[in-house]
């Protein structure tokens, strides 16, 4: 059952829209961060997992790159900024420490976990495919959230004020990219 609309929601359309076009900013964002990370760490222990990410990430976002022209939906026009954001932040925290790189992981990965929740509550029945994909792409990120936490990101340097940081940038680019 879908859930019941109030004022100054969205309609169905608009809905849509902006489901893809933040999780096409996000996925984008989050290639952006690995591939930021990556250039720092190199050749570090967490390099393999940090490419298995990123790896899943780039399926992830040629998911929304085909989704987004299919469904006649523009990406968000933060994607400058995204680009330039992620590969600094991933790189930024790589360069404290591969604990601090998974402490990104860790918080991203957490607050997209219950992004993706409130739209496979927000589509309800209406889009099976688009909310089986998102379920999918979830179950990814929890994994990356999980695989982050077995890493040690909580032995990062001021993991909570970095934590708290972090989750803090991602809302803000959840917001943002759903509406610009």
């Amino acid at each position: 059952m879908q859930k019941r609309r109030l004022a100054g929601d969205p309609d169905p359309r608009a809905q849509l829209e902006r489901i893809l076009r933040v999780d096409h900013a996000g996925e984008y964002g989050a290639k952006r961060i690995y591939e930021g990370q990556l250039s720092v760490l190199k050749t570090a222990p967490s390099t393999p997992t940090i490419r298995h990410m990123l790896k899943q990430e780039l399926e992830h976002l040629d998911t929304f790159n085909r989704l987004l022209p299919q469904r006649r939906v523009r990406p968000t026009l933060l994607t400058p900024l995204w680009h330039v954001g992620g590969f600094a932040m991933g790189a930024a925290t790589a360069l404290l420490g591969e604990k601090a790189a998974m402490a990104c992981t860790e918080a991203v990965e957490e607050v997209i976990d219950a992004h993706y929740a409130r739209q496979v509550e927000a589509l309800g029945d209406a889009e099976p495919e688009l909310r089986a994909t998102i379920e999918k792409f979830r179950a990814d990120e929890i994994e990356h959230r999980d695989t982050a936490r077995n890493e040690g990101a909580s032995e990062a340097p001021a993991y909570p004020l970095l934590s708290r940081g972090i989750k803090a940038i991602t809302r803000g680019a959840i917001w943002l990219s759903e509406r610009v």
